[in-house]
């Protein structure tokens, strides 16, 4: 009976691991670019969010495939998507979820959240106690115009522009111009806003129509978030970190 003790002890506790219908994005497609702002200090909290271990996009099988054949479609008329956030465990929504109950910590106003008090943030919706991102086949993304440039640097501390600012006043990102930034907090990014028009409005439905023919549904108000239907995981919310360990079936 002894014998068995030091094998059960010495086993590492790597916590929750991913079922294997997860699969990282870059196994699926290897050309959609990965900007996964959670991971870096340029978000609405100001600091990499909890659980996410490395930058990686994490979906189900059915969600990637979906955004490959995207993909397909979109490279041929000069454009990539890129994803800033994907598979979210529940770890990283509760970090959001402390954040906005510290009303003294507004460190990201001025860009993510300019003209909404903090206070508001559960009320009006922009925060929650649950994520469908947490049910894997969920991906915030958006579309850049090839050849990609590169996204300059985020400098942390800079002053910074409010996320529906002139696109070359915002902070770096190569996307098309979407009319706000990726998770503003702020009516405007309401897909189908009035006040978005030209450009701006051509973009965001050339990203809506690419993906809801493909089986995506979007969020009414929030141009860049993306729901695979039917969901192989409708009603759970996994934990595990975002990591190449989490997929230890080895996908």
């Amino acid at each position: 009976m002894t014998a068995a003790a030091p094998t059960a002890t010495a086993r590492p506790t790597t916590g929750p691991t991913a079922p294997d219908d997860f699969v990282a994005l870059r196994t699926v497609d290897r050309t959609i670019l990965q900007e996964m702002r959670y991971f870096t200090p340029h978000n609405f909290v100001g600091e990499r969010i909890d659980g996410y271990r490395q930058p990686l996009c994490i979906l189900t099988r059915p969600a990637a495939e979906a955004l490959h054949r995207a993909q397909t479609k979109l490279l041929r008329q000069g454009y990539t998507l890129k994803v800033y956030d994907c598979y979210r465990p529940q770890r990283a929504v509760d970090h959001f979820v402390r954040w906005a109950k510290d009303l003294d910590d507004q460190a990201m106003k001025d860009e993510f959240y300019p003209r909404v008090d903090k206070t508001r943030l559960f009320a009006d919706g922009y925060i929650a106690e649950k994520s469908g991102h947490s049910r894997g086949s969920t991906v915030d993304l958006t579309i850049v115009k090839l050849p990609a440039k590169p996204t300059g640097p985020y400098v942390p501390g800079r002053t910074l522009a409010p996320c529906y600012a002139p696109q070359d006043e915002r902070s770096p990102d190569n996307s098309v111009d979407m009319g706000t930034a990726f998770d503003c907090f702020d009516t405007l990014s309401h897909t189908l806003d009035p006040r978005v028009q030209g450009e701006q409005r051509a973009n965001r439905l050339l990203l809506k129509n690419t993906l809801e023919a493909l089986g995506f549904v979007n969020l009414a108000e929030e141009w860049w978030h993306f729901t695979y239907k039917p969901e192989p995981y409708p009603d759970t919310y996994f934990d595990f970190p975002v990591s190449a360990k989490s997929l230890s079936h080895g996908h």
